[in-house]
C-alpha cells in the first residue's frame, strides 16, 4: 500500500496522504518521498484526512522533501485535520533551509548569487543592529551610575582588573621586549649601510610609543581576555544563569558586562605604559650590545626623537581598543546558545573579530592623527 499519491489538480497539485504515518513507516515514507517528481511549482495541498498516527519524524521528512522539490516557487497548504506539529516544524524547516541556502539551489546562478548577497546583507544589518543595541544597553547602565553609583559594582571591577591587567603584565612585558629587540636589530642592519645606526633609537622610540606598544598589548589582551569574556559569559548562558538573573529582576549587562568592559578600559592603558617601558628597554639593550650605544647616549637621543604627542598618540588609543575588545567578547558570550560547540565557535569569533576591529581602529587613528598633525 502506497502512503502518498501526488495528483494534478488543474494548475495546482494535490498530495494525498494515507495509512500509518508513525515512526515505523518512516523508511517506506522516505522512499516514496524521494520518488516524487520535481520541481513542483504553484499551490500544493496536502490532504491528511486518511492518515493514522502521524509522528514528528515523518512530518519532518515530508516538509523537508517538499522544501527541496519546490524551493521558493511552491506554496504548501494542509487540509484534512493535519497534525498540530505541522506548523511548528514548517517554521523550523523554513529557518534551516534559509540558513543553509537550500531554497536557492534550483535558481539560476546569477539569481542564486543575488539571493546570497541579499541574505548576507540582511544578516550583517541584523548583526549591526544587535551590536548597536548592545552598546546602547552598556551606555544606559553607565549613564545610570551618576544617580546610582552602586550599579558600577566596584568589587567586580577590581577582580576583573586583576585578572585582565595584573596577571597580563608578564606576557605583555616579554612580548614587547622581544619585539622591540627584533625591530632594533633589523633596523640596525639596514641603517648601518648608510652609517646612520644612531637613528635606531629614533626608530625604536617612535615605533614602540606610537604603534607597537598599544597594538601588541591590545592583540595580546584580545586573545587572552576577550576569549575569557566570551567563554565565561557563554558558559553562564548554557547553564541558564543569565536567565536566572533576569528572573530575579537583575540586569545581566550590569552584573556581567559593564564590570568587564570598565576594568579592561582601565587595565589596557596601564598595560600599554608597561609595554612602552619594556619596549624601550629592549631597544636600549640591543643598542648597547650590538651597536655599542651607551645608555646615557640612548636616553639623550630618545629625548631628541620624542615629540610632545608621541607618547599620547599611542596611549589615547588604548581605551578605544579596550572598549572594542570588551564589547565583542561580552556580546559573543551573550549569543551562545544550545551547545558546547556553539561556545567554542563564539569564543573563536570573539578573538578574531576583536583583533580585526583593533587593527581597523588603529588604521583609522593613523589617518586621523595624520590629518590633525598629531
Amino acid at each position: 500500500m502506497t502512503l502518498l499519491a501526488l495528483e494534478r489538480d488543474g494548475a495546482n497539485w494535490r498530495l494525498e496522504l494515507r495509512g500509518d504515518w508513525s515512526l515505523q513507516g518512516l523508511e517506506q515514507i522516505d522512499a516514496e518521498l524521494k520518488a516524487l517528481p520535481g520541481p513542483i511549482t504553484g499551490l500544493l495541498t496536502c490532504d491528511w484526512s486518511a492518515v493514522e498516527h502521524p509522528g514528528i519524524g515523518t512530518v519532518w521528512a515530508l516538509l523537508t522533501r517538499l522544501a527541496y522539490l519546490g524551493n521558493s516557487q511552491l506554496e504548501i497548504r494542509h487540509s484534512g485535520n493535519p497534525p498540530h506539529t505541522v506548523e511548528l516544524l514548517r517554521k523550523l524547516n523554513l529557518e534551516l533551509c534559509t540558513a543553509h541556502g537550500r531554497r536557492t539551489d534550483a535558481l539560476p546562478a546569477h539569481e542564486g548569487a543575488v539571493a546570497g548577497l541579499g541574505r548576507w546583507t540582511v544578516v550583517q544589518a541584523r548583526e549591526a543592529r544587535g551590536v548597536l543595541g548592545f552598546f546602547g544597553r552598556i551606555a544606559s547602565v553607565l549613564g545610570g551610575v551618576f544617580t546610582h553609583p552602586r550599579a558600577l559594582r566596584f568589587p567586580s571591577i577590581v577582580r576583573h582588573l586583576h585578572e585582565t591587567g595584573v596577571t597580563a603584565i608578564p606576557i605583555v612585558s616579554l612580548i614587547a621586549f622581544l619585539i622591540s629587540v627584533v625591530v632594533a636589530y633589523l633596523g640596525a642592519q639596514q641603517l648601518a649601510r648608510f652609517g646612520a645606526t644612531i637613528f635606531v633609537v629614533d626608530l625604536v622610540t617612535i615605533a614602540v610609543l606610537r604603534e607597537m606598544g598599544v597594538l601588541l598589548t591590545a592583540i595580546i589582551v584580545a586573545g587572552r581576555s576577550g576569549s575569557a569574556f566570551a567563554a565565561e559569559i557563554g558558559v553562564m548562558q548554557l547553564n541558564e544563569e543569565t536567565d536566572a538573573l533576569r528572573a530575579m529582576g537583575l540586569n545581566p549587562i550590569e552584573l556581567l558586562v559593564v564590570p568587564r568592559v570598565v576594568a579592561l578600559m582601565i587595565a589596557l592603558p596601564l598595560l600599554t605604559v608597561v609595554a612602552d617601558a619594556m619596549g624601550l628597554a629592549g631597544g636600549g639593550l640591543l643598542s648597547l650590545v650590538q651597536l655599542h650605544i651607551p645608555p646615557a647616549q640612548f636616553v639623550t637621543r630618545l629625548r631628541e626623537a620624542l615629540s610632545p604627542t608621541t607618547f599620547w598618540a599611542g596611549l589615547v588609543k588604548a581605551p578605544v581598543f579596550a572598549l572594542l575588545i570588551g564589547m565583542v567578547g561580552s556580546y559573543r558570550g551573550m549569543q551562545v546558545r544550545d551547545s558546547a560547540r556553539e561556545l567554542g565557535r563564539m569564543t573563536t569569533m570573539a578573538v578574531v573579530q576583536s583583533i580585526f576591529l583593533v587593527i581597523l581602529a588603529d588604521a583609522f587613528f593613523a589617518v586621523l592623527f595624520e590629518q590633525m598633525d598629531f
